[in-house]
């Protein structure tokens, strides 16, 4: 009991000073055990696949890339606060992934979370606009938040043009700063 109490003391004065992603034990409530969803896998909806642009209000355009059973995606958020990252494999309609996320204009430890998370490829009950349906946790978590996203109809994935800090703008070669 001592040691847990001491574990947890620690990880609250280091989610003061650090992130907690650099603290063992920190971001699972004292090595308690990860999150996991309960999820079983159906068939792919007929002519669907995981390829495309999806929206979500806060997490802006998530695009995504199946090649296989694998699945490659990134996102920047609508307020342009932070982007994305995102692979993972599916099963029918099922993909389950591991995820990070970068705050734009912060560097370190803190200017990243990281997480696992699911969706589940639903068609509508009028089966006109595809849905990803699905949550992520933080760390070893794969729940703990919904991620809810609409299917864009006349869009193209495009994972080059999530280009992270950069907003689209080049940067400099290495060695040529003045």
């Amino acid at each position: 009991m001592k040691a847990k109490i001491l574990v947890r003391s620690v990880c609250l004065v280091a989610t003061l000073a650090f992130s907690v992603a650099l603290i063992p034990g920190c971001g699972d409530g004292g090595g308690g055990e990860a999150k996991h969803a309960t999820i079983s896998s159906g068939p792919m909806p007929e002519g669907e696949s995981w390829t495309g642009v999806y929206f979500h209000p806060v997490y802006g355009y998530l695009h995504l890339v199946e090649e296989g059973s694998n699945v490659v995606g990134k996102w920047k958020r609508a307020d342009q606060s932070k982007w994305g990252e995102l692979s993972g494999t599916h099963t029918g309609n099922v993909l389950r992934f591991t995820w990070k996320e970068h705050t734009i204009g912060l560097v370190g430890a803190g200017g990243e979370s990281t997480g696992k998370g699911h969706f589940i490829y639903k068609m509508p009950k009028d089966g006109k606009i595809p849905e990803l349906d699905g949550q992520y946790g933080i760390n070893n978590d794969e729940t703990g938040s919904d991620w809810h996203n609409v299917k864009q109809q006349r869009m193209t994935p495009d994972l080059k043009s999530i280009n992270g800090d950069t907003g689209g703008l080049a940067t400099p070669a290495a060695g040529k700063w003045d």
